[in-house]
């Protein structure tokens, strides 16, 4: 496993946002930008980048049937990559070890560790709930990053 202190540290720097880019069947990239953390793999407790993507999203799609992701963060010119294998936990992507509260905690782990807060937790686990959101959860196989300076 690569190292994500580089990556973890840049995340309170821009509010987490990231570039994700996952591949599609015609073998092209897409990218999106979304809000990502790093935090503990809820099964096997190793580090891994965090995100969640919306039910039914492309994202989505891509990475069920093509589950590699690469993550980029930045910060000024400061940047770290992760890329890696992906496990998705979700309504629809059930991961042994994951039931529905474990679901609902992880969810709000990644918010957080995104750099994101809330005032009104049960009103956010519902909005998650109704618009199947699932977790993503990169496993760095390759980390690279920018020297600081």
């Amino acid at each position: 496993m690569s190292d994500l202190k580089d990556f973890a540290r840049l995340v309170g720097l821009d509010h987490g946002l990231c570039v994700v880019s996952t591949l599609r069947s015609d073998g092209t990239i897409q990218s999106s930008v979304v809000n990502a953390g790093v935090l503990s793999h809820p099964v096997t407790g190793e580090q891994v980048v965090g995100l969640v993507a919306l039910g039914g999203s492309r994202k989505l799609d891509n990475l069920r049937a093509r589950p590699r992701a690469t993550a980029v963060i930045r910060a000024g010119w400061e940047w770290a990559a992760a890329e890696g294998p992906v496990e998705l936990a979700g309504p629809d992507d059930p991961l042994p070890g994951v039931d529905g509260e474990r679901l609902r905690l992880l969810l709000r782990e990644i918010f957080t560790a995104a750099g994101g807060s809330h005032d009104d937790w049960p009103a956010y686990d519902r909005v998650m709930a109704e618009e199947r959101r699932t977790a993503v959860l990169l496993k760095p196989a390759r980390v690279s990053t920018n020297p600081r300076g």
